[in-house]
């Protein structure tokens, strides 16, 4: 029995009804939109990746396909912002240098590669001996010897302006009875380059 004057209030002495609170409403479920969003990124990153990679796999078919033609000694071959010309190569040599605290003694034997280097660009770039490849006559290649090329240039590095040449024996470290085949001539690390036959 409720109070007339209060009709949600129960009359004095009476049992008072237990209160139930409403039920709080249903929570959705966000953990499938989550995962669909984890999903979806990692999707997208792969497929970005591949598409990186397809496209480098085909940049570097493409250096390959150029560093297969091999120009004869003494032509000028362009990579990037250089010309290079291969002036002649000397016959192989044991040590270099004529001051005995520089003088350098190969491993096996040094093949020493004289080239030409020109700035055919409109802005100043910098040659590095180090951008530059020997090839054998069995496919190998070999890095220069900065240590030795030291013995043989007044520079090593030189940033060279437009329209100005550089010339530099490049030295390269080989086993002895090594049959150079090309020098590959480099205006960066990044470069395709350009094959030139050094016999």
């Amino acid at each position: 029995m409720t109070n007339p004057q209060f009709p949600q209030q129960p009359m004095p002495g009476q049992p008072q009804a237990p209160y139930y609170p409403p039920p709080p409403p249903k929570k959705r479920a966000v953990w499938p939109w989550v995962l669909g969003g984890i999903f979806a990124c990692i999707l997208l990153l792969f497929g970005g990746c591949a598409l990186m990679i397809g496209s480098v796999a085909n940049e570097v078919s493409k250096q390959d396909e150029k560093n297969t033609t091999t120009a004869p000694l003494g032509t000028e071959v362009r990579d990037g912002k250089f010309g290079f010309v291969v002036t002649r190569v000397d016959p192989p040599v044991a040590t270099v240098g004529d001051n005995q605290f520089l003088q350098k003694d190969a491993q096996g034997e040094f093949v020493l590669v004289y080239v030409d280097v020109t700035n055919t660009g409109d802005k100043a770039q910098t040659y590095f001996g180090q951008n530059q490849k020997l090839i054998d006559d069995q496919n190998r290649e070999y890095s220069n010897d900065t240590t030795a090329e030291l013995n043989l240039n007044k520079d090593v590095t030189a940033e060279i302006n437009p329209g100005n040449k550089l010339s530099v024996v490049i030295a390269f470290d080989v086993p002895k009875g090594t049959v150079p085949a090309a020098i590959e001539l480099h205006d960066s690390m990044f470069s395709g380059g350009a094959r030139v036959a050094v016999k």
